[in-house]
């Protein structure tokens, strides 16, 4: 019998990410502080949230098997997180016009016997954003939750000249290539028959 499969995450983006692998899964909030640590670099802080997200939710159920995921924005070394309100957007969006930035996407998955995280990394080049064209964006979308204020899936697409990415699906949120990987070694592989 198949362990039970955990999303550990409120985010409705990773979890319509994870209902493509058509795997029957529940999804715990795995409340986590997702305070940078000192000096922490964004591709870390990532790989550290994924795993105590995680590390959190198997903690309550610990024969499950559970994913964590965390993204943060990396501008030259520094983390810009999500914006929260408009303001910060129009400031973040402001600051990432006609620059390129990495979006860290880490995933883990801990099971009875492993805890694993991957990272991957989608660099995403910004168009140089007109004044309004920020503005219209963000009334438009509203992407308040997302670090660095843009979703590539929908009309944030319009913000960008490139992404540069071996897992498409980490820009969104939860990168399902490195993910299928993680849950065939935690014994649960999509493409077997239940």
């Amino acid at each position: 019998m198949r362990p039970a499969l955990i999303l550990a995450s409120t985010s409705r983006y990773r979890r319509e990410l994870l209902q493509r692998l058509r795997l029957p899964f529940e999804v715990l909030s795995p409340e986590v502080d997702e305070t940078p640590l000192p000096g922490e670099a964004p591709a870390a802080l990532a790989l550290r949230l994924a795993l105590a997200k995680a590390r959190a939710v198997h903690a309550r159920r610990p024969g499950a098997v559970v994913i964590g995921s965390d993204q943060v924005a990396d501008l030259d070394g520094e983390p810009i997180g999500k914006p929260h309100t408009h303001e910060r957007a129009v400031a973040q969006l402001t600051r990432l016009s006609g620059r390129s930035v990495v979006f860290q996407t880490g995933v883990a998955v801990v099971a009875p016997g492993l805890e694993r995280a991957l990272l991957a990394p989608v660099r995403v080049r910004f168009r140089a954003l007109a004044p309004a064209e920020i503005e219209h964006y963000l009334r438009a979308e509203q992407p308040y939750d997302c670090a660095g204020s843009a979703k590539s899936e929908t009309l944030g697409i319009a913000l960008l000249e490139a992404i540069d990415s071996d897992d498409p699906t980490a820009l969104v949120g939860l990168p399902l290539i490195r993910t299928c990987a993680l849950l065939r070694e935690a014994g649960i592989d999509p493409l077997a028959a239940a």
